[in-house]
């Protein structure tokens, strides 16, 4: 699969949102789109880094911007993280790698001294036009939503 870079349109896609609902990207097209991917749901630091996403939602929301969280989880495990942590936006399933892939987010980390393949936190940044005009990777989570929020003020 291709992989873009800034400036460019991002390819239309579908995915399997929270609530087993299917959306496609195009659909949003009126607005800014934030996907953040994190590794996996209930761990300390995409927890925090939702969290910091939901706290700032309406700041998001009047800047014209939706927000989707991406992982390799099931809908099930996203639908029970969404809920517990009360979050206004929903989260996409990428069990295939899809999205993963497409947008080069998967590396070889080193856990428990055994090479895995996982998802480097990154964020991405869509106008309303479908193009990528920022990302974030290798993403810390500490104030990493208010610079997502910062540059989205500046669209």
């Amino acid at each position: 699969m291709t992989h873009f870079t800034i400036g460019i349109i991002v390819p239309d896609f579908s995915a399997t949102i929270t609530g087993n609902q299917t959306i496609k990207l195009s659909d949003y097209r009126r607005k800014n789109v934030v996907l953040y991917f994190y590794p996996k749901d209930s761990t300390p630091g995409c927890t925090l880094e939702s969290q910091d996403f939901r706290d700032n939602y309406e700041h998001f929301e009047a800047a014209n911007t939706i927000i989707f969280g991406i992982s390799r989880d099931s809908i099930r495990s996203h639908d029970g993280f969404k809920c517990k942590q009360n979050l206004p936006f929903d989260l996409i399933s990428d069990k295939d790698e899809t999205l993963c892939q497409l947008f080069d987010v998967l590396k070889t980390k080193n856990m428990y001294g055994k090479e895995v393949i996982g998802i480097e936190r990154s964020t991405f940044l869509i106008n309303t036009d479908g193009i990528l005009i920022h990302e974030w990777r290798k993403v810390k989570v500490d104030r990493h939503c208010l610079d997502v929020l910062e540059k989205v003020r500046t669209i």
